[in-house]
């Protein structure tokens, strides 16, 4: 039986290749990208992804590492903030390399709750990076 993953996929709207070195520089790993363009013409039902406008923008980026993301460029995104529901958890007992990620995930970003010992005994804060991406951070009491 294969092992089952999930990984989260993010949708940008025209700067996810920006996005995710930014998250490589954070959290290392393998970037692989390939464009709209890198295919062959009409390759996708939607003719807005067949789009001479489209060609240049990431169709499929996997960042490989510790942290496994995936992510693209919608063809009917437009902003270059996130605004979906939802908030990527990063856990973990090492207290120095979370504390970083944390760090790094603020820079042009904002902080929503402090990286504080809670009194559930872990320490806990949350962050919404520079392309609208919520993140939660836990270190677990060792």
């Amino acid at each position: 039986m294969t092992a089952l993953t999930l990984h989260p996929y993010l949708f940008f709207g025209g700067n996810c290749r920006e996005a995710m070195e930014f998250y490589r520089t954070i959290f290392g790993g393998e970037l692989t990208v390939s464009t709209y363009g890198d295919g062959p013409a009409d390759a996708h039902q939607d003719p807005k992804a067949n789009s001479e406008q489209m060609k240049s923008k990431i169709m499929f980026s996997r960042l490989q590492g510790e942290v496994i993301l995936l992510a693209s460029d919608h063809p009917y995104y437009t902003e270059t903030q996130n605004n979906g529901p939802f908030s990527l958890s990063l856990e973990g007992s090492e207290d120095e390399k979370l504390t970083r990620y944390f760090e790094q995930l603020s820079q042009d970003g904002q902080i929503t709750a402090p990286l504080i010992k809670q009194f559930w005994g872990e320490t806990f804060g949350m962050v919404k990076d520079r392309y609208g991406i919520h993140w939660m951070v836990t270190i677990k009491a060792g």
